[in-house]
C-alpha cells in the first residue's frame, strides 16, 4: 500500500510552534470555563485566548483583573500556563524522558535543540534537568522570602499562595499579579523590590549563563583549570548591567517624583522599573500611564532589547544588541572582522542578529499601521503596548482592557510571535530552498 503524496510532513520547528499553540488553546479553554471565573460566569473566549497567549509568552498583558475576576482555579491554571511558557514545554518532555530512561527520537532531539536555540545535541537531557532544578530552587527560595514578607498582612495560607504565585511569575518574567495595582502599594518596600528584582534578573540572564556561573564556582572550589566564563556569559552579564543601569538613570532623571518621596525611594523605583522592562518581567511599582514621554521611550527600548538567550524572558535579546553594536562599529572602522573580548563573532551570527532586528522592526511597523487605525488612543500608548507585546514584557499604559476585537487579535499574534521567536517562525513558515546550482553575475548598487 503506497503512502499518499498529499501527506503533510512537519519539520521540527513547525512541531515546536504547534506545541505552543496547542498549550495556548487548551489553556484558553480552561480559562473560559465558569469554574475559572470568580463569579462563575466564564469569560469571552477571545479574552481567555488573550490571557492564555499572554501566559504562554510570559507577557503579562491582561484584559481583566487577575485577582478579582479569576477564581483560585483560574489563577492556578494561568500560573501553570506561564510556568510552561517560561521554561518551555519541551523541558518537561525531555526531563520526563531523561528520568524514566526513555531514549527520545532524533526528531524530538531536534525540537528540543531548537527550543533552546542551540546547535548542540550532546547534553540535552542534562541541560533540561538543570533547567528544572534551577527553576525549582530559585522559585522556592523566592516563594519563601515573599511568603515571610506577606505574612505581615495575610494569614499563612494566603501569604504562601501569594509568595508562590509571584515568585513563579517573577522567575518566568511573566509579570502577572493578583493585586489590582500590581506592586504600586509596595513601591517603597525594600524587601519586595529586592526579592522581585533578584528573581527576575536570574530568570532573565538565561540558563546558559546560570550553568556557566555554577561551573565556574564549582571549578574554583575544586581548584580545577581552566575556569573562566564563556564569551556568551561575559557578554550577557556586561550588556545586562549596562542596559539596566542606563535605564534606571534615565527614569530617575526624567520622572516628576512626588515631593514626599525620598531620593533613596526614587532610586529604588527607577531600578525596579528598569529591571522590570529589561528582564521583561512586566511588574510595575508606579503608574506607567503617568510616566513622562522620556521615561516611556526608555522603557520601550529596554523592552525591545529584552532579556538574554535561553532565559525565561523575551525581547530581541541582549546578545543581539551587542552583536549589532560591535558590527556597526567594526564596519565604520573599516574592519572585516567583528571581535569582542578577544574572540571573533562568526559572520552567520552577525547576519542572524541583523535579521532578528529587522523582523522585530517590521512586525512593529505592521502592528502600528493596524492598531493606529483600530484604536482611538495616542500613538505613543499604542507603540508602547505593541513593543510590550512583542517583547513579551506586559507593561502597559492602561489601554489593554479597552482594546477592540481586532486590537486583541493583533496583540495575541504579536505575543505569540514574540514567544516562539520571529526568526523561528519565519524559518518554520518559509520553504527551505536547496543549494543553488548556479549564481547570477554581480552588479553593485548604491546604499546609504
Amino acid at each position: 500500500m503506497t503512502k499518499s503524496k498529499n501527506t503533510i510532513k512537519l519539520n521540527p520547528l513547525q512541531i515546536l510552534i504547534l506545541g505552543y499553540l496547542l498549550v495556548t488553546i487548551c489553556g484558553a479553554i480552561l480559562l473560559s470555563l465558569p469554574v475559572s471565573s470568580s463569579k462563575a460566569t466564564g469569560q469571552p473566549f477571545i479574552d481567555a485566548m488573550f490571557l492564555a497567549t499572554s501566559g504562554i509568552s510570559t507577557s503579562g498583558l491582561t484584559v481583566i483583573d487577575i485577582g478579582k475576576d479569576y477564581s483560585i482555579f483560574g489563577q492556578i491554571v494561568l500560573m501553570c500556563i506561564f510556568q510552561i511558557g517560561g521554561i518551555g514545554y519541551m523541558t518537561f518532555v525531555i526531563f520526563t524522558s531523561y528520568m524514566l530512561g526513555i531514549k527520545f527520537s532524533i526528531t524530538t532531539s531536534i525540537i528540543a535543540k531548537e527550543s533552546i536555540a542551540t546547535d548542540s545535541f550532546n547534553m540535552l537531557g542534562k541541560f533540561f534537568k538543570n533547567v528544572l532544578l534551577y527553576t525549582m530552587i530559585f522559585e522556592f527560595a523566592g516563594a519563601v522570602v515573599l511568603t515571610a514578607f506577606w505574612m505581615k498582612e495575610f494569614d499563612l495560607l494566603h501569604a504562601a499562595y501569594l509568595g508562590i504565585f509571584h515568585s513563579v511569575s517573577a522567575f518566568c518574567t511573566a509579570g502577572f499579579s493578583t493585586f489590582s495595582n500590581n506592586f504600586m502599594s509596595y513601591s517603597t518596600s525594600t524587601t519586595l523590590n529586592m526579592s522581585i528584582n533578584i528573581i527576575s534578573i536570574i530568570g532573565g540572564l538565561g540558563f546558559f549563563v546560570l550553568i556557566d556561573l555554577y561551573n565556574l564556582v564549582y571549578k574554583k572550589s575544586k581548584n580545577i583549570y581552566p575556569r573562566k566564563l564563556t564569551v556568551h556569559s561575559k557578554m550577557v552579564i556586561l550588556v545586562t548591567g549596562i542596559v539596566m543601569l542606563s535605564g534606571a538613570i534615565i527614569i530617575f532623571l526624567s520622572e516628576k517624583w512626588p515631593v514626599e518621596m525620598q531620593v533613596s525611594e526614587r532610586i529604588m523605583v527607577s531600578f525596579f522599573q528598569s529591571i522590570s522592562a529589561s528582564t521583561t518581567d512586566g511588574f510595575n511599582s508606579i503608574d506607567i500611564g503617568a510616566m513622562s514621554t522620556t521615561g516611556l521611550t526608555m522603557l520601550m527600548f529596554l523592552m525591545f532589547v529584552g532579556a538574554s538567550p535561553g532565559s525565561t524572558g523575551g525581547g530581541m535579546k541582549t546578545t543581539t544588541l551587542a552583536t549589532l553594536f560591535i558590527a556597526v562599529k567594526s564596519y565604520l572602522q573599516g574592519k572585516k572582522e567583528v571581535n569582542i573580548i578577544g574572540k571573533e563573532i562568526p559572520q552567520k551570527s552577525v547576519l542572524k542578529a541583523l535579521v532578528v532586528f529587522s523582523i522585530f522592526v517590521l512586525i512593529l511597523l505592521i502592528d502600528m499601521l493596524v492598531l493606529s487605525y483600530t484604536e482611538d488612543v495616542s500613538y505613543i500608548r499604542i507603540l508602547f503596548e505593541t513593543v510590550s507585546a512583542l517583547g513579551n514584557t506586559g507593561l502597559s499604559t492602561g489601554i489593554t482592557s479597552n482594546l477592540s476585537f481586532v486590537g486583541k487579535i493583533v496583540l495575541i499574534l504579536t505575543m505569540f510571535i514574540g514567544r516562539v521567536g520571529p526568526l523561528t517562525l519565519g524559518i518554520a513558515l518559509l520553504k527551505k530552498h536547496d543549494p543553488a546550482l548556479y549564481r547570477y553575475p554581480q552588479e553593485d548598487i548604491f546604499i546609504g
